[in-house]
């Protein structure tokens, strides 16, 4: 009888990881999709009368207001569960859209772009879903589970960046924004299948009951979690100023009107492969070091593309490896956070790290549009892109990554 028992708990355990997963694939497909559209946008906004600095700001100001309102996300789903937190980001998300889809000055595009679809994101993505998936998949399975889930939510930006485009290029910039908010509020529900009311697959961990205050600080002295939050700024500055400005500085290079949107496509094609591949190595390997290479191919990849011709082929290579390296970096992040600290606060302790890939992610794009402005060139940009991968790859490498017992934690925390 225990026998028959057991084996039924393993098989709803089982069940309920692959309905989370199939969730929070879609909610970040939705989430991490609509985000990569606002690329192929700064053209439609700087022809309806929007300077190029005012765009790139409020495009900087989402990541900002992302990275600030990731850890606060994370611990109200920590506290109360993800579908409370996923059903108010996906409205705030689709409301955003909405407001820069009606924005009639630069106040109403930076409180839509800016504000609104910052906090949607927060709420809606990595520092809310990746945790709720920790807590629900079994211990060996997380790295993996994690990957996969990142990895779906790839398929969004292959499927509505191109849609976003046809609907722009048909109907115009107004009818693509509202319709990707439908697309955002339409992830509200799914929240609900992340997490049930005292339906855990996995039970939290014994002993890590530290205080929310003294979990931070706990983390925030620990050495290795300092060089992991240092690194994800470098992650976040990469990402943002290739998602936001890689579609003009191809028109500058008089490429294609389309390949922009292609090339982001194609990253995020390449991206469920990458991601499913760092999580399986996460899962074999130190993430700190699987990381460490990552940034490395990253980085000699931002550097070729710099330096050699442009052609639409040599796009197309590019933002095939950039796609293979794009968010690895993420459920890598996760599970070394994981791994150290335990999945009672994973996320908040998540969202404090994620909070500086996002301001990363607002110098990246800010910066790009800033020095556009200034010199009519992105090659500085392009450059410290590809610098800092060098420079990150050697923290990661010197991280330690032991588990941190609880009662070492608490004596950490109280000192």
């Amino acid at each position: 009888m225990v026998s028959i028992m057991d084996r039924r708990r393993s098989a709803q355990a089982i069940g309920s990881g692959v309905v989370g997963i199939a969730a929070g694939a879609l909610i970040m497909s939705a989430a991490m999709g609509i985000r990569q559209t606002f690329g192929i946008f700064i053209g439609p906004l700087s022809h309806a009368g929007f300077p190029m600095i005012e765009i790139a700001l409020a495009i900087a100001l989402q990541n900002l207001v992302w990275g600030f309102a990731q850890p606060f996300a994370g611990a109200i789903a920590d506290r109360c569960g993800p579908a409370f937190v996923v059903a108010i980001g996906a409205l705030a998300y689709a409301l955003g859209m909405v407001l820069t889809a009606l924005a009639s000055s630069g106040l109403y595009l930076m409180l839509g772009t800016g504000v609104f679809v910052g906090i949607g994101i927060s709420c809606t993505a990595f520092g809310v879903v990746l945790p709720a998936i920790g807590r629900i998949v079994a211990s060996e399975r997380r790295n993996m589970a994690m990957g996969l889930v990142s990895a779906g939510s790839s398929l969004g930006q292959v499927v509505l960046v191109p849609l976003a485009q046809g609907i722009s290029d048909r109907w115009g910039l107004m009818a693509s924004l509202l319709a990707l908010a439908g697309v955002a509020a339409a992830a509200a529900p799914f929240g609900l299948l992340l997490h049930r009311p005292g339906d855990r697959a996995i039970p939290q961990e014994a002993g890590h009951s530290l205080p929310l205050r003294a979990a931070v600080v706990h983390a925030l002295r620990n050495p290795g979690y300092r060089l992991l939050t240092i690194g994800f700024f470098t992650c976040g500055f990469q990402l943002a100023f290739i998602g936001t400005h890689l579609p003009n500085y191809l028109l500058l290079c008089h490429l294609p009107v389309g390949l922009g949107a292609t090339a982001l496509s194609l990253i995020g094609l390449f991206n469920i492969a990458g991601c499913w591949g760092c999580g399986w190595l996460g899962g074999r390997f130190r993430q700190q070091y699987v990381l460490g290479w990552l940034y490395v191919i990253r980085g000699a990849a931002i550097a070729a593309f710099l330096l050699l011709p442009k052609t639409s082929i040599a796009v197309i290579v590019f933002s095939a490896v950039m796609g293979l390296t794009w968010l690895g970096t993420v459920p890598l992040t996760g599970g070394l956070v994981l791994k150290v600290f335990g999945a009672r606060h994973l996320g908040t302790l998540f969202g404090v790290c994620f909070l500086s890939h996002q301001i990363g992610s607002f110098f990246g794009a800010w910066l790009g549009g800033y020095l556009f402005e200034l010199t009519g060139s992105y090659s500085l940009v392009w450059g410290a892109t590809a610098v800092a991968g060098g420079i990150t790859a050697a923290l990661h490498f010197a991280i330690r990554d032991e588990h941190i017992p609880p009662a070492a934690a608490a004596a950490s925390a109280a000192a």
